[in-house]
């Protein structure tokens, strides 16, 4: 039932917010990007219930495209925050070029955490993911808090557009929160049991 129900409604949103960027709506770039990550998930999802010969490669995409979703989350909650905190600079340099540069680093910067899953036996290597995983959560927090005390003094804002800002702040941190959150937890208390404790001589 996620599977059909997801995979269909992303399907359709995806085209919809192809025709605001043309519109230079530049965070719909954002949200398009972490649809199509989303899209990743569904197909191996669907990989994981086909069972298929070669499933670690599945297991690997998945890892990526959840990195992914977490890096895109983060850079609309940055947008929103841009656009209330720093307004005029944010207008000046807000174009499709520079958002499209920032969605190919933030999928590049995704590929560290399957990676890092391939070199697990090395401590460095899990000590880094570890940090990785807790990353988004700061930033995330942050901005929404950022945002709420711009906007409290901010006037020339319309009121529907405030609900519509911090509304999307509030989403993006709930779906981290709930969806990302305790599997992060859970694989940073696997990952912190699997280093082993080096004890130092007094």
């Amino acid at each position: 039932m996620i599977i059909g129900i997801g995979l269909l409604l992303t399907l359709v949103a995806i085209p919809a917010l192809y025709s605001l960027v043309q519109n230079e709506h530049v965070a719909s770039i954002y949200v398009i990007n972490l649809l199509i990550s989303d899209l990743l998930q569904f197909c191996c999802m669907i990989a994981d219930v086909a069972q298929p010969a070669s499933l670690k490669i599945f297991y690997y995409i998945y890892l990526y495209s959840l990195a992914a979703s977490v890096c895109f989350m983060v850079g609309i909650a940055l947008e929103r925050y841009l656009v209330i905190v720093f307004p005029v600079w944010y207008r000046c340099r807000r174009t499709i070029k520079t958002s499209v540069v920032i969605c190919v680093m933030a999928w590049a910067l995704s590929a560290f955490h399957p990676i890092a899953q391939c070199f697990s036996f090395n401590n460095i290597m899990k000590t880094i993911d570890i940090v990785f995983l807790l990353l988004p959560l700061p930033p995330l927090i942050f901005f929404l808090v950022g945002t709420l005390k711009a906007l409290s003094t901010s006037i020339s804002v319309p009121a529907d557009e405030k609900r519509r800002i911090v509304g999307t702040l509030v989403l993006v941190l709930l779906i981290y929160t709930l969806l990302f959150l305790p599997n992060t937890i859970l694989a940073v208390l696997n990952r912190m049991e699997s280093i082993d404790v080096i004890s130092i001589p007094v």
